[in-house]
């Protein structure tokens, strides 16, 4: 296949997909969902299966990847509230038990200099 051809072949595969997106905000449109591109599903699989403890190199094949660096760089976010969860955990861990500081001065489970 010849250069002038391998660009007549994506310039079809770009317009497909433009339609794609085209059919798929107007579906969201009717089923009343904030209006996203076909392609943000990707980035919203990526994100949920990554919250939902889903290993990197699954995430990566389910996507198509060929490294692990672009599908945890690129595809995936971390939501606020689970980053509020994580560094909740992070205190409970501090403290020691869970549980918030019963003393008077609030230094109960608090690191000390050995």
């Amino acid at each position: 296949m010849g250069a002038v051809d391998r660009l007549l072949e994506l310039l079809k595969i770009r317009r497909v997909l433009l339609g794609c997106d085209f059919s798929f905000e107007a579906l969201c449109g009717r089923a009343g969902v904030r209006k996203a591109r076909f392609h943000d599903l990707r980035h919203t699989c990526a994100s949920l299966l990554h919250e939902q403890g889903a290993d990197a190199r699954m995430i990566m094949e389910v996507l198509g990847h060929s490294s692990i660096r672009v599908t945890m760089d690129i595809y995936t976010f971390v939501r606020l509230d689970s980053q509020r969860s994580a560094f909740d955990r992070v205190g409970d861990a501090l403290r020691g038990d869970g549980n918030p500081p019963d003393d008077e001065d609030g230094t109960a489970g608090a690191l000390v200099a050995v």
